[in-house]
């Protein structure tokens, strides 16, 4: 669990005084300390050289952010470092066959997963000694004789990762199909590559493998039928989420009684739009933006917003580009639900979201404070109630409007989450930092 001190190293809004003093408490041992002040964008070249030297992790983060260049680097010193600027197109292709030969298999297995790894390197890394490593191997390969050689493999899990591999050709991931090991025909099942046809033969095989073939997305419309009406309700909810099946099935599955059947239905994303406002009254989705949604068109948005049930209303809420009308209506919603669902929308007007809160008081307040152009005095509002929630303290505590007051409310709330984002916020005044910074 981090500390104060480390999360307030991070502040993009740090003086360079603060910064300076966090510097010199690095020492030789403070991996931590170098990690946090990584995460800065502000570095100059000579503090980017001493974090790096300081911590490997922190050289890795300052790779990937940019700030750490290929000619700073010494790929058997920062070998992680290396591998980050070779992902990203900036480090040097001779570094390859140093890495594959590096002594820490978890670097090995990073490797493993380099898109464009060069054949050699390929070659060594596939009798690696680690098979946690050729197994990542054989999941990332496109090269054709390597993943037959790997399809063979005698550990099953590097055959099942072979098995998983999108590239491997239909006539190999047919072949695995019949393996005598149930991890490696659940994964070739479940491989979206396989021929449905093949695939299909599986449909009585084992409960883990019916359950991957399951989510295969073509395979014959018989097969799709016999799995819904199996026994098991972990298959027919995969089978719900599969793009492959039609309307006629997705009718069927909605009056499935399976723990996450209908839920999962739900989620897919070329439902009839009647059949998902009629699963939303009978199952919780969840805040997400379902995907049927995420596709509505300004008509089907308009339906939505003026049912009757504010289950349905709140299926439309959950849009970030509602029209005004719509949004305004929503936010006027006699529903807290559905007033929760759109509070977080852009463009909600400081007095639509103090009107909510009067409404509704602390049950919107973290909805009320996620809205970006929350005013400080409506947030000041909220970090002053009683038994506020902790889910609204933790959103306020990131807010870029939060005033010194309610952040101090943050800072001294017994919620980790909500002391660190406060810690983290740019709005934390200079003293507070130099305090915590001093920790």
């Amino acid at each position: 669990m981090p500390s104060l001190l480390y999360v307030v190293a991070g502040n993009p809004a740090l003086p360079p005084e603060l910064l300076g003093r966090l510097f010199a408490r690095l020492g030789d041992s403070n991996e931590e300390l170098a990690y946090a002040l990584a995460e800065r964008t502000d570095l100059d070249p000579g503090q980017v050289r001493l974090l790096a030297e300081r911590s490997e992790d922190a050289a890795r983060r300052l790779a990937g952010s940019g700030l750490l260049h290929a000619g700073d680097v010494d790929p058997l010193a920062l070998p992680h470092a290396a591998l980050t600027l070779l992902e990203q197109g900036r480090g040097e292709p001779a570094w390859i066959p140093l890495l594959a030969r590096a002594p820490d298999a978890y670097l090995r297995q990073r490797l493993a997963s380099y898109d464009g790894l060069p054949e050699e390197a390929a070659e060594l890394l596939a009798v690696d000694e680690d098979t946690d490593v050729v197994a990542e191997l054989a999941i990332n390969t496109t090269l054709p004789d390597l993943l037959a050689r790997l399809a063979a493999h005698p550990v099953p899990k590097v055959r099942r990762w072979a098995a998983a591999n999108e590239a491997a050709p239909a006539e190999l991931l047919t072949a695995l199909l019949d393996d005598p090991e149930v991890m490696v025909r659940e994964q070739a099942a479940a491989n979206p590559t396989t021929p449905g046809v093949a695939a299909a033969r599986l449909v009585a095989d084992h409960m883990m493998i019916r359950q991957a073939l399951a989510l295969h997305p073509g395979l014959p419309a018989e097969t799709y039928h016999r799995l819904a009406a199996d026994e098991v309700p972990w298959v027919r909810s995969n089978l719900a989420e599969n793009p492959g099946i039609d309307a006629a099935l997705m009718l069927r599955l909605a009056e499935d009684d399976g723990y996450d059947v209908r839920r999962s239905l739900a989620h897919h994303p070329r439902i009839p739009l009647g059949l998902l406002t009629r699963l939303a009254t009978t199952v919780r989705v969840g805040p997400a933006l379902l995907p049927r949604i995420a596709t509505a068109d300004p008509a089907e948005l308009a339906e939505l917003a003026g049912s009757p049930e504010p289950r349905v209303r709140k299926l439309a809420a959950a849009r970030r580009d509602l029209p005004a009308t719509l949004r305004d209506r929503l936010m006027a919603d006699p529903n807290a639900n559905v007033v929760k669902a759109v509070a977080p929308h852009p463009g909600v007007t400081a007095a639509q979201l103090t009107a909510a809160l009067d409404r509704f008081g602390t049950s919107v307040a973290p909805a009320v404070a996620s809205n970006p152009d929350a005013p400080r005095e409506l947030l000041d509002r909220i970090a002053a109630t009683p038994s506020l929630p902790v889910k609204a303290l933790r959103t306020l505590a990131a807010h870029p409007n939060a005033s010194p007051a309610a952040l101090a409310t943050c800072l001294a709330s017994p919620d980790p989450r909500t002391t660190w984002a406060a810690a983290a916020n740019p709005a934390l005044p200079v003293a507070v930092m130099a305090e915590l910074a001093s920790a």
